[in-house]
């Protein structure tokens, strides 16, 4: 691969067409005016598909996920398969999701959040991707399908994890990443915190999951891209490395997992 910066956090899950269009630039150019060096775009929808692709065409340092949320899971039909396997064909399709299972709001049946769920990772291990997980409300169900044997070769991140550490401990054995968002920095989430200790260095990610769950001191806020530096700022506090450090390694576990590859950093 080319050369890439690495001296700035990558927000490895943020929402940006959740905002309007005049204000994704902005928020763009606020990260960036920050050091954030770059960007991952989880859809929710398939319809949003075209859409991001575009949106990512336009920013080289922009990429995307396409998939369906379990929130929309109920709108999953025969042939959308098909659909996605299209989508993903384009180079700014780096994996599937944002897929998952939500038991929280329940929005959509269990047994089509189950069947969007196993049918979009299936497609997933087909091309050799990498799956962006939700999980909420679900772990013990979560785990239940991590360990269906048609699911060995999965690679993922567990994004905004909060599953706790006996979850958190499981899926690290299985290899899969654990994305770290502005919970880290709540004070009272010591079940997001506790899991750092045993999070292997080449295995944290960090985002914002913009436009939700921004991080203090801006809590109550929407949340921004820009705010990525203040997640990796504590995620640093927390194991005793340097700011510099940090954004170094997550940078390397977005690439390897998402590119496949790490990229050799500039100077």
């Amino acid at each position: 691969m080319s050369e890439v910066d690495l001296s700035g956090p990558i927000d490895s899950h943020c929402h940006l067409q959740n905002l309007p269009p005049e204000e994704r630039e902005r928020a763009l150019d606020a990260a960036r005016e920050r050091g954030v060096r770059g960007f991952l775009v989880p859809a929710t929808k398939l319809e949003e598909s075209e859409d991001l692709l575009a949106f990512c065409h336009q920013h080289p340092d922009v990429w995307c996920a396409l998939g369906t949320h379990p929130h929309d899971a109920a709108s999953w039909k025969d042939g959308d398969v098909d659909r996605l396997r299209s989508f993903l064909a384009d180079p700014k399709a780096v994996a599937v999701g944002e897929c998952g299972l939500d038991f929280f709001y329940d929005y959509s049946p269990r047994d089509a959040q189950f069947r969007a769920l196993r049918e979009q990772w299936e497609l997933a291990i087909d091309l050799g991707l990498p799956v962006v997980v939700h999980n909420r409300d679900s772990n013990d169900e979560m785990l239940s399908v991590v360990r269906e044997d048609a699911f060995r070769d999965l690679q993922a991140d567990f994004h905004s994890f909060a599953g706790g550490l006996a979850m958190g401990r499981e899926l690290i054995e299985r290899g899969f990443y654990l994305g770290l968002s502005g919970m880290i920095t709540f004070p009272k989430a010591d079940n997001v915190r506790e899991v750092i200790p045993i999070l292997p260095p080449d295995r944290a990610l960090v985002e914002t999951d913009t436009p939700y769950l921004a991080p203090v001191p801006y809590r109550g806020k929407p949340n921004r891209p820009a705010y990525v530096v203040e997640i990796a700022e504590r995620l640093a506090k927390e194991t005793g490395e340097t700011f510099e450090e940090t954004c170094r390694r997550t940078g390397e576990s977005f690439y390897r997992l998402f590119c496949k590859a790490i990229p050799a950093t500039s100077p």
